[in-house]
């Protein structure tokens, strides 16, 4: 690679990730966007995506290139940024890494686990399963196979689900039992920056943040996407800010107010996991996103 330096910036939803971006890079950098849920067509409020005029001034990639209803894997990210890093360079631009999806940072500087490549007839015979029984029944048995990955799997995330039982069923070992690499993997220069803030502020910000989705059209832009077929169990549709319209609507009569505040709740619970997550990656330098002044402040020489 080349010798323009690579920025990994990252910070738990609401630190105010884009705004530090545009104040330092704009003219200077594109941003790969480590963001599972931005990579969704037609989820533009929810997933707090960048306007146009931010992206005129920084280039984001990684951004609107699926359907709601496919599914975005961490290791199709390491894949598309490993591609799109040199192809910036050669724009003469720095590649920044930016986002929240703690295990993208985690999975691009250590590499993915060694586990199996697909088993076309395991997965034909899941599938069927999964059509003829539902599936509740796959994840309590994914549970018993493999219950460490059991339980870090969302009881509705089909496609992780299948695909654990497809590992087990196709080399008899369970997905937990893989060696996942334990030291980073990069042979180049790169810098690690987390944003932090006060606990407080940073729960301020994230509060802020939902009443203003909510202003801009959120409960709009959900009931569009279920007017276009979309439904709770669609990858895209399980993101914080969208699944709590499924949820409530489920319990009965629901208002709008008492959606917001689930989705404030669930954006702090993130929050605390993301800050957890990211600090057990190590050579982290930590700055306040309003301390940044420049890119020397955060040791960035071009």
């Amino acid at each position: 690679m080349g010798g323009l330096p690579l920025v990994l910036l990252f910070g738990p939803t609401g630190v105010g990730k884009t705004e530090l971006i545009l104040r330092l890079f704009a003219g200077l950098g594109e941003v790969i966007s480590a963001d599972s849920m931005q990579v969704y067509k037609g989820l533009d409020i929810g997933t707090a995506k960048p306007s146009l005029e931010v992206q005129a001034h920084v280039p984001h990639h990684l951004i609107d290139i699926l359907d709601p209803r496919e599914q975005y894997t961490t290791g199709e990210f390491v894949h598309r940024a490993e591609e799109l890093i040199p192809q910036i360079e050669l724009r003469g631009r720095i590649p920044i890494i930016s986002g929240g999806t703690a295990y993208y940072f985690k999975n691009f500087l250590y590499g993915l686990p060694e586990t199996p490549i697909a088993n076309p007839s395991v997965r034909e015979w899941l599938d069927q399963r999964l059509n003829r029984e539902g599936l509740p029944p796959l994840y309590e048995e994914l549970k018993r196979i493999d219950p460490v990955v059991g339980e870090r799997i969302s009881p509705k995330d089909s496609y992780r689900i299948l695909r654990a039982l497809e590992v087990y069923y196709s080399t008899g070992r369970p997905l937990s039992s893989f060696p996942v690499p334990k030291s980073p993997r990069l042979k180049r220069p790169y810098r690690l920056i987390g944003l932090m803030r006060d606990r407080e502020e940073l729960y301020q910000r994230i509060d802020n943040r939902v009443e203003g989705m909510f202003r801009q059209g959120l409960a709009e832009e959900v009931a569009r996407l279920i007017a276009l077929g979309y439904r709770e169990e669609d990858p895209g549709m399980r993101g914080i800010g969208y699944r709590e319209f499924f949820q409530l609507g489920r319990i009965g009569c629901f208002t709008l107010s008492e959606v917001k505040a689930e989705i404030q709740k669930n954006s702090r619970r993130y929050a605390k996991r993301q800050i957890t997550f990211f600090k057990s990656l190590p050579g982290i330098q930590w700055v306040h996103p309003d301390s940044v002044r420049s890119l020397v402040d955060l040791g960035i020489s071009l």
